[in-house]
């Protein structure tokens, strides 16, 4: 018992000076921010909470049952069988590029959206694992990105729906923040990118509904339930969220992570149709359902939120579930047919034009 406890007190105090002294882990919310986010109706009794009552609060076994079941079950094609390969852009063209509104989707939930000369990222997450640290994480399924992170071009504006290691990454804020004009991110959020460096003054921070302008562009935080936290005692400290951004000629919506619930209605109700979602699908399990969707939810929630086409995002990038790599994208494509629901599925890299009527329907996963 002796030697037991030695070891639990000594495994403390190595996870104490870890998030102590690393700097992945982020910033830390203060009382007088809290303060701050009273005025917020998910803020309640120091966290920000869902308009459900969900997710369920497990306690520390259920939390290590569930831990050892992820980490010792052995998923057959739970990632493919080679990195795969991604359609490389130049970085030339890009950073000179006017046209029509496209996206370059960077595997996962990351992307460069091309809007009305601007250059937007989305969820921006170019680190090798989805993790505080190279050790605690599996690689990534794509080694290269369409584009290395140092060519990428000047970027006007950067959105990030939650602080989650597979959206929001220290050194991908490192390798960016010198390049970008201003960051959009869901209250609280702001407290790891100023930590990390950037400047107060190129930080807004946003409730759910709140609009906020950038030059002739509108971006809209909206709702998604899940949860957020970057180390065991900051669960739920900061919001998470999902993105309407309108232009003058395009309405895209980016669903960041998020269970099935009502607030996929009242988002296309209130800011709908939309020539493209960006909708989230993988990384699920029916334990945690609450938190992130099925792929016939997914493709349910399309619908909800009155979407053109959809394309499914949070797959593809890292795996972080239990499920085969593809089963969600097969599964989505299933259902989305079933509703008369066109859908967009490029490889990596390939260009999206927004207002494009043509489905990508290519099935190139099945290569790998």
């Amino acid at each position: 018992m002796i030697l037991f406890v030695a070891i639990l007190v000594s495994l403390i105090g190595v996870y104490m000076l870890f998030v102590s002294f690393y700097p992945s882990f982020g910033g830390d919310v203060s009382k007088e921010d809290q303060e701050l986010y009273k005025t917020s109706k998910q803020f309640r009794n120091g966290v920000f909470n869902n308009s459900n009552d969900v997710p369920k609060e497990l306690s520390f076994s259920e939390t290590m049952k569930l831990a050892f079941t992820f980490f010792t079950t052995k998923v057959p094609n739970g990632r493919p069988k080679t990195d795969i390969n991604v359609t490389k852009i130049d970085s030339s063209e890009v950073a000179n590029y006017k046209g029509e509104a496209k996206l370059v989707w960077f595997g996962h939930s990351s992307f460069l959206l091309q809007l009305e000369g601007r250059n937007i990222l989305l969820d921006p997450m170019f680190g090798e694992v989805a993790a505080p640290h190279p050790l605690l994480g599996a690689p990534r399924f794509n080694k290269e990105f369409p584009l290395a992170v140092d060519k990428l071009p000047q970027i006007d504006a950067v959105l990030f729906s939650h602080d989650h290691y597979d959206h929001l990454d220290y050194k991908t804020i490192n390798a960016i923040k010198h390049k970008t004009k201003h960051f959009y991110v869901p209250l609280g959020v702001g407290v790891h990118l100023k930590s990390w460096g950037v400047p107060e003054d190129s930080i807004t921070e946003l409730d759910w509904w709140q609009e906020t302008q950038f030059e002739t562009l509108t971006f809209v935080c909206t709702p998604a339930q899940h949860f957020s936290g970057r180390k065991l005692n900051n669960n739920k400290s900061t919001l998470w969220a999902s993105w309407v951004i309108q232009s003058q000629n395009e309405n895209i919506y980016f669903s960041g992570d998020s269970g099935y619930a009502n607030h996929f209605k009242e988002i296309g109700e209130k800011y709908g149709p939309f020539d493209m979602a960006l909708m989230e699908c993988g990384q699920y399990n029916e334990k945690w359902s609450d938190i992130h969707m099925m792929p016939e939810e997914t493709a349910q929630a399309g619908v909800d939120v009155k979407a053109k086409k959809i394309m499914p995002i949070h797959w593809g990038g890292f795996k972080l579930a239990l499920h085969d790599w593809t089963d969600p994208v097969n599964r989505v494509s299933a259902k989305a047919k079933e509703l008369s629901l066109p859908i967009v599925t490029p490889e990596i890299g390939q260009e999206i034009f927004v207002k494009d009527s043509m489905v990508v329907a290519k099935k190139w996963w099945e290569n790998y």
